[in-house]
């Protein structure tokens, strides 16, 4: 999900799954980002950056919308002011999946040797 609009206050509050791209064109999200489940991060990955451009490419061409038509234009500048919000346990979770991959698992035992170690890590469930 990516927001290019404001957020209210407590956002990602209870958030388990998924990731979330937002525009914090202020510098201020952070103060309204709920952290206990959470860690905000920057964009760094080449494609990542292509995949977020593509979905705000998308929504600009399925809604007219000015404000992603404006944070294309000016893709370059914009892009820094994004903030990846990516939760924690789930952010494990990816990691170990791809850690199974690596080491020659694929489909269910990739998925089920991720979910076994992410079971077993102590950090999990809203920790650090």
């Amino acid at each position: 999900m990516s927001f290019i609009g404001a957020t209210g206050r407590n956002f990602a509050a209870g958030m388990s799954g998924g990731v979330a791209y937002i525009l914090d064109e202020k510098g201020d999200f952070a103060t309204r980002c709920n952290t206990e489940m959470v860690g905000l991060e920057t964009l760094d990955d080449a494609s990542e950056i292509a995949e977020l451009k593509q979905l705000i490419t998308n929504h600009q061409q399925l809604t007219n919308s000015k404000k992603a038509e404006k944070v294309l234009a000016n893709w370059q500048e914009n892009i820094a002011k994004f903030v990846k919000v990516m939760p924690r346990d789930y952010k494990r979770v990816l990691e170990a999946l791809k850690e199974a991959i690596d080491s020659g698992l694929s489909g269910d035992d990739a998925l089920n040797a991720a979910f076994e170690a992410n079971s077993q890590d102590v950090a999990r469930v809203g920790g650090s």
